[in-house]
């Protein structure tokens, strides 16, 4: 193997582990249809924590957020900073794309975060 192709080898490596690692958690997404179990706000007292003139904490917007999947019966849960949460309600049928923690994060691995919003209905049972 000539150097050229040994390069082009390693750069191309390269280019794949940083996509991989940068965009593990979209690449690992799971998508999610079911009933909403609950949607949670975060404690109100992080609104007044804010001073004037300086923009909220986003976790202001945070929800903690657990659908129950029809296929298999797992309750799947996420935190998430999508406002979109706060119109949803316990017992509406969800549909919602799950975002791993990649497995490096060893505090966090094998927990789903941002999870959003991409249908919602009045309910789950078909017409």
């Amino acid at each position: 193997m000539t150097l050229a192709k040994l390069l082009v080898l390693v750069v191309v490596l390269a280019a794949v582990g940083a996509l991989f690692i940068n965009y593990y958690s979209y690449i690992f997404s799971r998508v999610v249809s079911g009933p909403v179990k609950k949607v949670e706000r975060v404690d109100s007292q992080m609104i007044f924590a804010a001073r004037a003139g300086e923009a909220p904490n986003p976790q202001v917007f945070s929800f903690a957020v657990s659908i129950e999947d029809q296929k298999t019966g797992e309750i799947v849960v996420a935190s998430t900073e999508d406002r979109q949460w706060a119109a949803v309600e316990p017992g509406q049928c969800a549909t919602a794309r799950f975002y791993p923690y990649p497995f490096w994060d060893v505090d966090k691995a094998g927990t789903f975060h941002n999870a959003r919003l991409l249908h919602l209905l009045k309910n789950c049972d078909p017409k």
